[in-house]
């Protein structure tokens, strides 16, 4: 029996305690948003089901709000997908998206600029944009990622957590929505083509200020959890994800938060074996970042109020800025930016 530590429903909840989170990127980046979801209510790990819907009206409390099952549901690069998860202290919104940047994006941006301001945007795009545009992407690419970033940073407030992701370890054999016939030769060197955009992406991102989460590295000996299509991932592989990127958030709203060992026996179904699997090499047990005197536990017992109740921001917040150490989770320590209080932010008022 394999464990793995992983952060637990009442963290999630009350670490992410009247936030307003934002996921964009592909089918992989939409099972991060639908685990978190489930996550947010509930100690449960996604279904096989679950993971491979797509565009349907309702997942676990959230809501389609445009695109999929409301338009005709197809594999092309205008595949729009826009779903909403809403609770009294929660707002976690999923954009599907098949290029870094694009006109599509502009709505994203606009959505940005008038209406509520995320408190993390967590986003991935990668092997849409070097498989379904150009056999040269190099290039484009690049100018994308420079275009996607700068509009970021102009219409997003300097103390929102923005955390790129690296794009998961393609298998030697893939298949996918993406894969359409025309792109059918590409499929064996492709795994090669994200290596090399995964390092452009990050180094890019780093310049521009934001965090990057290596997940093409924390998963290079977990390919057991890589289903057979050789693109996507279970359900373990998917709390990972979230508790790599939830242990990141704490970290750098400068809060102690402990990672509980679970059993995988708990998923409770029987994944799809991947020819193209290692054995397992377990991945050492991460150290334990504190940043400040005031420990996860402190928040359970005293809880922010209402996400859209109008009250003003609590005072005393005893908070110091990270000290030097580096997060093993991430490329580079973003700097230290200008905080706030993390559990009670209402930035309607700002």
């Amino acid at each position: 029996m394999e464990l793995m530590k992983c952060v637990s429903h009442q963290q999630a909840s009350q670490l992410l305690h009247n936030k307003f989170v934002v996921v964009l990127g592909d089918s992989i980046q939409r099972s991060v948003y639908k685990d978190l979801v489930l996550l947010l209510q509930k100690e449960k790990f996604l279904s096989t089901r679950q993971l491979k819907s797509k565009g349907e009206l309702c997942f676990e409390q959230d809501c389609l709000v445009e695109g999929g099952s409301f338009d005709k549901m197809h594999n092309g690069t205008a595949y729009r997908e826009v779903r909403q998860f809403r609770s009294d202290h929660h707002l976690v919104r999923f954009y599907f998206v098949t290029r870094v940047y694009s006109s599509y994006m502009q709505s994203f941006f606009e959505d940005l600029r008038n209406g509520l301001k995320p408190d993390v945007i967590i986003f991935n795009s990668c092997v849409w944009d070097i498989s379904r545009y150009k056999s040269s992407w190099l290039e484009n690419y690049k100018e994308n990622l420079h275009m996607f970033f700068t509009q970021l940073k102009r219409n997003v407030p300097q103390e929102t957590l923005v955390i790129w992701n690296l794009t998961m370890p393609l298998g030697k054999s893939i298949k996918g929505g993406f894969l359409v016939p025309e792109i059918e030769h590409k499929a064996s060197h492709l795994r090669y083509d994200v290596i090399e955009a995964n390092f452009y992406s990050g180094t890019l991102a780093d310049a521009y200020g934001m965090d990057v989460v290596d997940l093409h590295f924390q998963f290079r000996f977990s390919l057991q959890h890589r289903t057979s299509d050789g693109v996507h991932w279970n359900a373990i592989a998917h709390r990972k994800i979230t508790s790599l990127l939830l242990e990141h958030s704490a970290q750098a709203w400068g809060v102690s938060m402990p990672l509980a060992a679970v059993a995988n026996t708990e998923v409770g179904a029987h994944w799809p074996a991947n020819e193209n699997s290692t054995p397992t090499e377990r991945h050492p047990s991460r150290r334990n970042y504190s940043y400040g005197e005031r420990q996860f536990s402190d928040f359970l017992t005293n809880p922010a109020p209402h996400y859209l109740a109008q009250l003003p921001l609590r005072s005393g917040f005893d908070y110091r800025p990270p000290n030097g150490h580096h997060q093993q989770n991430v490329m580079r320590r973003q700097r230290v930016r200008l905080h706030y209080v993390p559990y009670v932010h209402p930035k309607y008022r700002h």
